[in-house]
């Protein structure tokens, strides 16, 4: 009970389990005494008169029968709806705790910066250079939007081909999914068991859902099929825009475009074999993390203990960056096998062999990264005493500049 499971609710689902089964034995039952006088009726020799006289006791057991069975669908409904906010099983490797504090650094590269001057945060950074402008987001869209604007919007963009060019070196077909999915789509992938209050859905005829992340399409879109075991892993890579209501959050959080309804992100889905997806986890993590060191950010990369790990999960990797005005690392990428969990919901199987039996592949997931995160980590770790702010030499090639200059312009190079 890692997860922290309460016995009270394993006693319920057993207790309906029970009563099931009991309607159950009490149905076959009545069904068993009805056919018996039915036979009774075929055997005898005046067969109108013995169905006159076991008529009424026939009509009873129908109704006895009509009134238990109703009662099955009823427990199965309340059931399966209990197993739905059941979690994926943990991995034995994932450490135990309760939350965060009890998370374990794995590994950490590069050094935080240290600055000849007060460094200011991102947000002071983006309103002196002109290129963000949350009011107008505000007046648009209420709190929590940010506008991009001049040479933030050009390195926003360039950080998404930055990613996707990385992405492609490392073998991921890119897709462009459908930002609206199905009910059907969000269970499956089991967003809406413990995370429905803060997804965006829009009524209509059928209900459709803004993702949360690009991990539902690209996961969804194999549901009801048999793969090739030739063809895996399957991996995949998507830049989309993403939308959390994210209502419990508060606080130094929202500042600036840390924390937003709706951001942009590169997502990494990997559909696999079993035996090898924890050995996959490792290498999409180091994905991730390897788009840091490219940049040249200082980043850890921790395992998740039992208490934070995600619904979906087995086992998580958290990547985080360092971010000067929160003088602590912040995470920019969340990496998981979730075994098959989501392959169960979305039927995805393979065949290990021609022959065989199909089986659930394996489905991993992770940010390769958070755009605005890791725009807000560039402009803070990149700042200049002047106001400017330099750009990483790799990419450059992507924006076309090789700094933001104080005025808000930029020096071409």
């Amino acid at each position: 009970m890692r997860r922290g499971i309460a016995t009270e609710f394993v006693d319920r689902v057993l207790a309906l389990d029970l009563e099931r089964r009991r309607a159950l034995t009490t149905v076959e039952q009545l069904k068993a005494a009805k056919n018996d006088l039915s036979a009774q009726i075929a055997k005898a020799g005046d067969k109108k008169a013995a169905a006159a006289e076991f008529r009424p006791r026939i009509a009873e057991l129908d109704a006895s029968i009509a009134g238990a069975g109703s009662e099955i669908p009823r427990l199965e409904g309340e059931i399966s709806a209990a197993l739905d906010d059941v979690p994926n099983l943990l991995d034995p490797s994932v450490p135990d705790g309760a939350d965060e504090q009890d998370n374990r650094e794995v590994s950490r590269w590069g050094e935080a910066p240290h600055f000849g001057f007060p460094p200011k945060p991102h947000w002071e950074l983006g309103e002196a250079l002109g290129i963000f402008d949350l009011e107008r987001a505000a007046k648009l869209s209420g709190a929590r939007f940010a506008i991009l604007r001049g040479a933030g919007a050009r390195l926003s963009r360039a950080l998404a081909q930055f990613f996707l060019d990385r992405a492609a070196r490392n073998g991921y077909t890119e897709i462009n999914p459908p930002l609206l999915v199905s009910d059907v789509t969000m269970w499956s992938t089991g967003q809406l068991s413990k995370f429905s209050d803060q997804m965006y859905a829009v009524e209509g005829d059928d209900q459709l859902f803004l993702i949360p992340t690009a991990e539902v399409p690209l996961t969804g879109m194999h549901r009801d099929e048999i793969l090739s075991a030739e063809a895996l892993p399957l991996q995949y890579t998507a830049y989309t825009p993403c939308f959390r209501k994210e209502s419990g959050a508060a606080g130094k959080d929202t500042r600036g475009i840390f924390r937003l309804h709706q951001f942009e992100k590169v997502e990494l889905v990997w559909l696999t074999r079993p035996e090898r997806s924890f050995a996959d986890l490792e290498t999409l993590t180091s994905h991730a993390s390897g788009l840091l060191q490219e940049l040249g950010l200082a980043h850890r990369t921790i395992l998740l203990c039992a208490g934070d790990t995600g619904f979906n999960s087995s086992k998580t990797y958290d990547v985080e960056v360092w971010v000067p005005s929160f003088d602590r690392y912040r995470e920019i990428s969340s990496c998981s096998n979730c075994t098959d969990f989501q392959a169960r919901r979305s039927a995805i199987r393979f065949r290990p062999e021609p022959a065989a039996k199909p089986e659930f592949v394996h489905t991993l997931n992770g940010s390769g990264l958070a755009i605005g995160r890791t725009l807000l980590a560039l402009m803070e770790n990149y700042q200049r005493a002047d106001g400017g702010i330099a750009i990483p030499a790799v990419l450059r090639p992507f924006c076309g500049f090789a700094s933001i200059e104080p005025d808000g312009s930029v020096r071409e190079g």
